[in-house]
């Protein structure tokens, strides 16, 4: 999938594109299916410590979906070694499956990523990726699950 920073901008201004399906629950049944970790990174916006994740040394060829409703997210063919502490990929496997929304938390500017499907945090996305998309979807190992 082709995408640019400049697309990520215009998506924030303009709004993300709409998912091919919705999964909605209430905290409580997100607390339910999520363990406490899980629920903590992708419902409160948290972020797991450097290097905690497993899957910043996997890279066996697979699909690596979000880990609250299962909506594939990103192919293992983007996935780099960022060298950052988290896994990292180039683009998203399709334009609808990830929402980007400015983020000015702790006096930053970043753009943060989340499942489109059902809004999971899953970190944010940098224009300092390889070529070819130039961007590098940094990712909590604990929102996302290979499948």
């Amino acid at each position: 999938m082709d995408i640019s920073y400049q697309d990520v901008l215009r998506l924030i201004k303009n709004g993300n594109e709409a998912p091919d399906r919705r999964v909605e629950k209430s905290n409580e049944e997100w607390k339910e299916l999520l363990t406490p970790e899980q629920y903590r990174i992708t419902r409160e916006q948290g972020t797991e410590g450097r290097l905690t994740s497993d899957l910043c040394k996997l890279y066996e060829p697979g699909i690596y979906a979000c880990v609250s409703c299962s909506t594939e997210l990103f192919d293992s063919t983007t996935k780099f070694d960022s060298h950052t502490g988290w896994p990292s990929f180039t683009a998203p496997l399709k334009s609808n499956v990830i929402a980007y929304h400015q983020d000015d938390a702790y006096g930053m500017v970043r753009i943060e990523v989340a499942c489109s499907v059902c809004d999971a945090h899953l970190g944010h996305v940098f224009p300092d990726g390889p070529e070819p998309s130039g961007l590098r979807y940094c990712i909590n190992g604990v929102a996302i699950k290979k499948i």
